[in-house]
């Protein structure tokens, strides 16, 4: 049996949509700011194992190339702190597919897709194993609207920034979901864990 029917009969990834929100739903405020969501160390470190723990990656054009402006290099500033150095080596050799009609390449450990977010993600979880994520919420909005999220992880920081770019775009209906982990982190910090329910 050929490695590509056994994954097709074996494989199926965990597609995960997580993000740092508002208390009202937000992932940036109405001018696109996201300084008040800055993490503590122990919650910066739950993301740099998240990442660890991602075998791919998607994201679009405008959030890859906020990413890729700083994380390429971060860990070769002189007051990189530890943390900074791991999540940069990490974001560095994680693979990522990057969704976009103009851009003319991509770089570190990612490839440049111009179809269909829906179509390309749904082939791409059906042919890789383990955990996949979902980056920005603009991409992640039709991926949310076809059902194709397993879990959301939903980081709710304890600010109200009154408007900007929802966590969450508008549904067709509702979504069924199962708390599986909530965790506190220091200054009010709160992870909500949603497994998406399938039946």
């Amino acid at each position: 049996m050929s490695l590509a029917v056994r994954c097709s009969l074996n494989c199926m990834g965990t597609l995960i949509y997580g993000f740092n929100v508002s208390v009202d739903g937000y992932i940036a405020d109405a001018q696109g700011n996201i300084d008040w969501s800055d993490p503590s160390d122990e919650l910066h470190q739950y993301w740099n194992d998240f990442e660890r723990g991602t075998a791919l990656s998607f994201y679009g054009r405008r959030l890859y190339e906020l990413m890729s402006a700083y994380w390429p290099t971060a860990d070769e500033a002189a007051d990189a702190t530890p943390m900074i150095v791991d999540y940069a080596r990490v974001w560095r050799a994680m693979p990522k597919v990057v969704f976009s009609r103009t851009l003319e390449s991509v770089d570190w450990n990612s490839r440049l897709e111009r179809g269909d977010p829906v179509e390309v993600v749904t082939k791409l979880k059906a042919e890789t194993d383990g955990n996949l994520e979902v980056a920005g919420a603009t991409l992640a909005a039709p991926i949310v609207q076809a059902g194709l999220v397993d879990e959301f992880r939903i980081v709710v920081a304890p600010v109200a920034v009154g408007g900007g770019t929802p966590f969450f775009p508008s549904l067709p209906s509702w979504i069924s979901l199962r708390l599986v982990e909530n965790r506190t982190f220091p200054c009010g910090t709160v992870l909500l864990r949603y497994a998406a329910n399938r039946d």
